[in-house]
């Protein structure tokens, strides 16, 4: 099992940014995919980014691709979402992930979802 603390939400206008961190304990950090969900008020949760194992590929939601920028730092056990030109329905609580299996590709984690553990989440509200 995997711990993850996530760090970095907060309150933004349109069209900023923020980044938002996810600092990872209790296994090999860097075997693991890692991604980025989000759950917006009365909506399912979301897949928005995920990154493999290696760091060598991403995979992105189309709602976000060409803004967000999912990066790890496996010297730091980190997982990293930079969020650019930021819009309100970019508002939700956002949560870090890691995946089950080991050794897996980010657009395995995006497509599959198959989580092993979760963060506790942070809020990142756009206002408009």
């Amino acid at each position: 099992q995997v711990q993850l603390v996530e760090s970095g939400g907060g309150l933004v206008q349109a069209g900023g940014s923020l980044r938002l961190s996810c600092a990872a304990s209790g296994r090999t950090f860097s075997d693991y995919a890692m991604g980025w969900f989000r759950q917006a008020p009365g909506k399912e949760r979301e897949f928005v980014a995920a990154i493999s194992w290696s760091g060598a590929s991403t995979y992105y939601a189309d709602s976000v691709k060409g803004r967000f920028t999912i990066s790890r730092d496996n010297a730091k056990n980190t997982v990293y979402l930079q969020m650019n030109s930021l819009k309100p329905e970019d508002t939700a609580v956002y949560y870090c992930a890691a995946d089950r299996r080991r050794f897996t590709t980010g657009q395995a984690m995006g497509i599959t979802m198959d989580i092993g553990s979760w963060g506790q989440g942070t809020q990142v509200t756009v206002s408009s």
